[in-house]
């Protein structure tokens, strides 16, 4: 088995995990790219590489042509892109011995681009994955060399999907670098699927504001897609407007119980929870955010109230 010289571009838990492997590996991690480039704070993974004896490097270097000497002068096998926001330049990509591969947490080509694990709940999916595929040219493009399937469970969030992926991504990064270090032409490239591409971008769906006249399913799906607790939400929690007062949807739950009331009319309490009627069923909303401060729905929520998308002249309900 060869020995590989390997360059790390990665962010969040996944690329935590990817460097507590390959640092346990035979292998020699050659640097480690990370940050937003905006000058914060270091990240868990360029903390966790100082403190593995790692060199740490800007992950913005990825978008410089010029990088790709960098990357040639150091003898780099393969470039593994773990969770990384930014784009590779082409010579980049192009400069590993190997080649360049980037972990993806969704299925290609029909979730490509961010988020992808909550776009799949935010679309009632009840399947996912996680993909490793060769870096090309385009952006989430490339041949697929291993994949995974997940179950997305009823109760899963954008949260717990992401850290499903993640736990599904290393043994197909395990197998990518064993593959590398034996034979590498018996790296998979097989082309994506066929079947529509959707790639998704920084936007929220329906503007991050709940549509009460949407059936139950889909404003819970919603709300569930957008629930990276205890982390920030990269959609931020869903929004509603109670006469003056916007608050954020935090988490809510279906009843099965037929809604008898007009869309985003507020009924009865159910615990600590707060019933509002969608275009189907009563939706139990357990938890929000009013004024920063996280509340229980029957806290932030007054039976009769009418929420609506933005500020609304509508009355109570009696």
């Amino acid at each position: 088995m060869t020995s590989l010289n390997i360059l790390l571009v990665a962010e969040e838990a996944a690329g935590v995990q990817t460097l507590r492997f390959l640092c346990g590996s035979p292998h020699r991690v050659v640097a480690v790219l990370t940050g937003r480039g905006d000058g914060s704070a270091a990240t868990a993974v360029g903390t966790a590489a100082a403190r593995a004896g790692c060199a740490v490097w800007p992950a913005s270097l990825v978008r410089d042509a010029a990088f790709a000497e960098t990357v040639r002068r150091h003898d780099v096998d393969l470039l593994l892109n773990v969770h990384s926001l930014f784009v590779v330049h082409q010579a980049v990509v192009a400069a590993p011995r190997i080649g360049s591969f980037n972990v993806h947490p969704g299925l290609l080509p029909g979730y490509a681009g961010l988020n992808a694990p909550s776009w799949a709940i935010y679309h009632g999916e009840r399947a996912h994955g996680v993909t490793v595929h060769w870096m090309d040219k385009g952006i989430d493009t490339g041949r697929i060399a291993y994949q995974a399937g997940l179950e997305i469970a009823e109760g899963d969030t954008g949260y717990t999907l992401s850290a499903k992926c993640t736990r599904a991504a290393l043994p197909l990064l395990q197998q990518l670098v064993a593959a590398a270090a034996q034979d590498p032409a018996a790296i998979p490239r097989a082309p994506q699927p066929d079947g529509p591409r959707r790639y998704f971008g920084r936007e929220v769906p329906e503007n991050g504001r709940i549509d009460w006249s949407a059936p139950a399913r889909r404003v819970v799906d919603f709300v569930r897609a957008a629930d990276y607790s205890p982390f920030e939400s990269p959609w931020g929690h869903p929004r509603t407007w109670a006469d003056s007062r916007e608050l954020a949807v935090v988490r809510a739950a279906r009843t099965g119980l037929p809604a008898d009331a007009a869309p985003g009319v507020v009924g009865q309490p159910l615990g600590a929870a707060m019933l509002v009627a969608s275009g189907d069923e009563w939706v139990a909303i357990q938890r929000a955010e009013l004024n920063g401060v996280l509340v229980d729905g029957c806290t932030a929520l007054e039976r009769g109230l009418r929420l609506t998308v933005g500020p609304s002249e509508l009355s109570p309900e009696v």
